[in-house]
């Protein structure tokens, strides 16, 4: 079975997704609004995603980074299936390999490329 992303109720339930995952790993409302590409100077937007009034744009920019975004969740999952502490501030913790910026500030400062670059550190950390 396919899903359309376009749909509304798929769009609703990624939008869930999202809200949840961000709740998870702390973040404050600038941060969710910059990692989906949408505008950070509009906060009240999230409360009408948290509300379900409005799902996530379906434009393909922001449904590509929810769907590296939820990479990133899938495999911290997968790298700390035991330890959901780790799992959660993993994204708020200076990391080496990032020149000891966070992950967060990766995805941030360089978008869309930046939580691709996050993935293809995870993927590659879970091969070791």
């Amino acid at each position: 079975m396919t899903v359309d992303i376009n749909s509304p109720e798929a769009r609703k339930a990624l939008t869930k997704m999202m809200i949840k995952l961000f709740d998870l790993w702390g973040l404050e409302a600038g941060d969710r609004l910059i990692l989906l590409g949408l505008d950070a100077e509009d906060p009240g937007i999230l409360d009408m995603f948290r509300s379900s009034e409005v799902p996530l744009p379906g434009t393909g920019d922001t449904m590509e980074r929810v769907s590296w975004l939820l990479s990133v969740h899938k495999l911290l999952g997968l790298l700390y299936p035991y330890n959901e502490d780790i799992r959660y501030s993993w994204v708020n913790r200076r990391n080496r390999a990032f020149d000891n910026q966070t992950p967060l500030t990766v995805m941030k400062e360089q978008g869309l490329a930046g939580i691709m670059r996050v993935v293809q550190y995870l993927e590659w950390y879970s091969t070791m």
